[in-house]
């Protein structure tokens, strides 16, 4: 009987048992949480788009006459200088076109020559009634032809000097010379397609083409004319590019040109940048990063990166409210700014956001709240 009694009492010690558990449970104490107030702060805004660098000027090296080319003067790929000889057209037929053209030019200076003296004689014996008015008349006709065919000679001569200098192909500008396009010996002419020679970019300073889209540049537009955004004088915006391998680009720039209009066919807005490139380091045709400096916007609400939490399809902060009981408050993200999130939508600043002990405070639940440590808080601050 006694063994039957205490197997009788046991169920009724475990029931009790775990009714001392749940009651230990319900007295847990709060979870203790480390928060940091949501400030507000003017906060240097950097837009970004995709870029590709061009030469500043970009010129096409061509044979302005027809010939031969006997030679090339240049390194493919080097730098050339302004005026720097680059190419040499076969001159000969253009030395004998010159010499003829100056034996035509002197044939018409002689015949220019004796009409003038024809016509000093005939003036005055015109006066004396010695000679006749037909006489008098063809006298000066025929000095008038003879000045208007030297001007036609002189003018031939200066064509034919002309053409004979065109056969030294020289660098319109300074920079950087891509290859031969086409080889010695071969005919070259003035035509589209057997003229260009070789080209030209000037790599310093560079361009940097890039493009925004007209949303962007409707809100940009909207937030400067409600006093969010600052934008910087003249709209001088600072350019920095960011090179394929993630580095970036020693020397900044400005924004040079913006246009006037949207290309309707992307819907986008097309822009330009003026880039330092003394040592040659970017080349025309690369494609970067543009990263555009000199908006600030206004009264921005900075909340730590770690105080988000991902909550399904949506970005969420616990907050603390004035009784210690969490809040989750679901929020938008703009950029960031160091450690931090610019809040978009969903705070107002000054909330208590939770940053440590995320994990054990439950919405709903009531918290022990103490500020983040110094670390957390400078990390806040960047």
């Amino acid at each position: 009987m006694p063994n039957a009694r205490f197997a009788f009492a046991l169920p009724f010690l475990a029931l009790l048992a775990a009714c001392g558990q749940k009651e230990e449970a319900r007295q847990a104490p709060p979870a203790a949480v480390a928060v940091i107030e949501a400030r507000k702060a003017d906060v240097p805004t950097v837009f970004e788009a995709v870029g590709q660098t061009a030469g500043y000027r970009e010129i096409d090296v061509r044979a302005r006459v027809e010939g031969i080319l006997l030679r090339r003067t240049y390194t493919e790929g080097q730098p050339v200088k302004e005026g720097q000889l680059l190419f040499q057209i076969d001159p000969a037929p253009y030395k004998a076109a010159l010499d003829q053209a100056r034996g035509v030019q002197a044939q018409a200076k002689s015949a220019m020559d004796k009409s003038r003296l024809d016509k000093e004689r005939v003036i005055p014996l015109y006066k004396e009634n010695a000679v006749s008015r037909k006489d008098y008349d063809d006298a000066l006709a025929a000095y008038d032809s003879a000045v208007a065919n030297l001007d036609a000679a002189t003018a031939k001569t200066q064509e034919a000097q002309i053409n004979l200098g065109y056969t030294e192909v020289v660098a319109p500008i300074g920079g950087m010379a891509s290859k031969l396009n086409v080889s010695e010996g071969s005919l070259v002419s003035q035509t589209a397609s057997g003229g260009l020679l070789t080209t030209i970019a000037q790599l310093d300073p560079l361009y940097a083409n890039f493009s925004f889209s007209e949303a962007d540049q409707l809100a940009l537009q909207a937030a400067a004319k409600a006093g969010r955004m600052v934008l910087p004088k003249n709209n001088r915006f600072e350019i920095e590019l960011k090179l394929a391998d993630g580095s970036i680009y020693e020397r900044r720039g400005m924004l040079d040109f913006a246009d006037s209009k949207v290309d309707p066919s992307t819907g986008t807005i097309k822009a330009r940048a003026v880039i330092p490139n003394p040592d040659s380091r970017l080349l025309p045709g690369q494609f970067v990063r543009v990263l555009i400096h000199g908006a600030t916007l206004k009264n921005a609400i900075l909340v730590p990166q770690r105080a988000v939490v991902q909550q399904q399809a949506s970005k969420v902060v616990l907050v603390v409210n004035d009784k210690n009981v969490v809040e989750p408050h679901p929020v938008e993200l703009g950029a960031t700014h160091g450690n931090d999130y610019v809040i978009d939508k969903g705070l107002k600043g000054g909330e208590r956001v939770i940053v440590e002990g995320i994990l054990k405070a439950r919405p709903g639940s009531t918290v022990t709240v103490t500020v983040a440590s110094a670390p957390a808080s400078a990390d806040a601050a960047k």
